[in-house]
């Protein structure tokens, strides 16, 4: 039985323009170029490149173009914001001069071995029959870029039969796995960090006494070297603590990731950061700019207003191919300025929001002094700039500031507060810089614990509980007292 009812509900609707705006709103620099690239290929009525005075002028006619006034008025862009697109983009208008020291230019080379291919030519050199040759090169792709192969042996032993139908025990992969552990750098095939610093230590000279010393600590004693219980060492060997100390320089000496040891500088990937804010300070006069020296100049294309021009000019007279010919072209032109609007409208919520950051923490941008960082939260910035906290959290991620003093992630800037004894507001930051110098200056052999480092800065009048300081500890990567333990 059908029914009519009214029924009222809330939505939130987001534009096209809107949801354009957000996703380039939330990427870096470099992706924004990749970004743009993309939408020049997909769109042919966006144009990349220095937009010229055109010395053709396009006559404006006095009547209007539409047989129907009223789709005018639905047309978010009229003819006329087609035809006058001789005016450089706003978000293009600040000067980008660079000298020639500025230019930055990328050497190609040929890229190297990588450190698989630095295994497999090792085991070229031993005499190995075809099965035991395909079972090492299988052994060698399993073998991470540590130098660790971290699967099982009679998983590898079901995975051999399953995908190269090849018939093997587990002793015949320990006997293949003996070779392989025997490449060079030392310590790789190990199945754990024990097996690694064993293989290590057993390649150099056993008649050393510290050297002997070392790899029987490492094989009979592990779990009590890796805790730091140096006093259980000392008593079961009956040694003593130079001793201990000259056994634990050889094993300081080893290289728990040895595939790491192997860089050919030619295959080394660097992560290199692009700044999207560059902050120079000329002598107390902060200047911020936005990085767009990749970024292309984009403008509508003149081809395409001008074709649609025609086909508004012939309304009455167009076939129903030229009707979509003239719906594809409209579609294409909008499209072109909503991605120009939005490339603006990015620009300028970036410049506002960094200089909301600036001003706000203006004495850490002068000096550099981690001290001076004042407490800041999202909502700090978006009271100051009038927009809402999702904006600001978009505009922080994965963006960065390059100043005088290095290249810093906007999230480095914000930090949560505490009070003082004497009612100041500071940052935690701040007193994870004091907590950091405390930790650096400690005597190593006995190192400060938690609840000492909580009366030390009670003492300079910051009152923070244990759990505390063992929360920014961890997020400093510091250990505990008894991990920082040296001899």
């Amino acid at each position: 039985m059908l029914k009519q009812r009214l029924q009222q509900k809330l939505l939130q609707k987001l534009s096209p323009q809107q949801i354009q705006m957000i996703k380039l709103l939330e990427i870096p620099t470099m992706q924004l170029e990749q970004r743009i690239k993309a939408e020049i290929e997909e769109n042919p009525a966006l144009e990349e490149g220095a937009i010229e005075e055109s010395s053709l002028e396009l006559e404006k006619q006095e009547d209007d173009v539409s047989t129907d006034p009223m789709d005018k008025d639905k047309e978010e862009f009229t003819l006329e914001d087609y035809v006058d697109e001789d005016e450089y983009p706003s978000y293009r208008l600040n000067a980008q001069n660079y000298s020639k020291d500025d230019k930055r230019e990328d050497i190609p080379f040929s890229v190297g071995l990588s450190f698989q291919d630095y295994l497999e030519s090792q085991l070229g050199l031993r005499s190995l029959d075809e099965k035991q040759h395909l079972l090492a090169l299988y052994i060698l792709g399993n073998i991470d870029d540590d130098g660790y192969l971290r699967r099982k042996l009679d998983n590898i032993v079901d995975d051999i039969a399953f995908t190269m139908n090849i018939k093997a025990d587990e002793s015949e992969l320990v006997d293949i796995l003996r070779i392989i552990q025997d490449f060079d750098p030392p310590g790789v095939g190990a199945r754990s960090l024990q097996e690694c610093l064993l293989l290590q230590i057993q390649s150099k000279d056993l008649e050393n006494p510290a050297v002997a010393l070392a790899h029987r600590i490492l094989k009979d004693f592990f779990e009590e070297f890796t805790r730091k219980h140096y006093d259980k060492i000392n008593t079961r060997l009956n040694i003593g603590d130079d001793q201990l100390k000259d056994a634990l320089d050889e094993i300081l000496k080893l290289n728990p990731k040895p595939g790491s040891s192997y860089s050919d500088p030619q295959n080394k990937v660097v992560g290199h950061i692009t700044p999207d804010f560059v902050l120079e300070n000329n002598e107390g006069d902060l200047e911020l700019s936005l990085n767009s020296r990749n970024l292309p100049d984009l403008k509508v294309s003149k081809t395409y207003s001008e074709m649609l021009q025609a086909y508004q000019y012939n309304r009455g007279h167009n076939s129903k191919s030229q009707k979509e010919a003239l719906s594809f072209v409209k579609q294409k032109l909008d499209s072109a300025r909503w991605f120009i609007d939005a490339i603006r409208q990015r620009q300028n919520t970036l410049l506002v929001t960094m200089n909301a950051i600036i001003n706000y923490q203006r004495e850490y941008f002068l000096t550099g002094d981690e001290t001076k960082l004042r407490p800041m939260i999202l909502k700090d910035i978006a009271d100051i700039t009038g927009l809402d906290v999702s904006t600001i959290s978009r505009v922080a991620n994965s963006k960065y500031i390059q100043t005088n003093f290095g290249i810093f992630s906007l999230k480095f800037f914000f930090s949560e507060g505490m009070q003082t004894e004497s009612g100041e507001e500071v940052s935690t930051r701040e007193i994870k810089k004091i907590l950091q110098n405390c930790l650096d200056a400690e005597d190593k052999r006995h190192p400060l614990t938690d609840d000492r480092l909580a009366e030390i800065l009670k003492e300079k009048g910051y009152h923070i509980a244990r759990r505390t300081i063992a929360k920014y500890r961890e997020q400093l990567n510091i250990p505990v007292a008894r991990m920082r333990k040296e001899l």
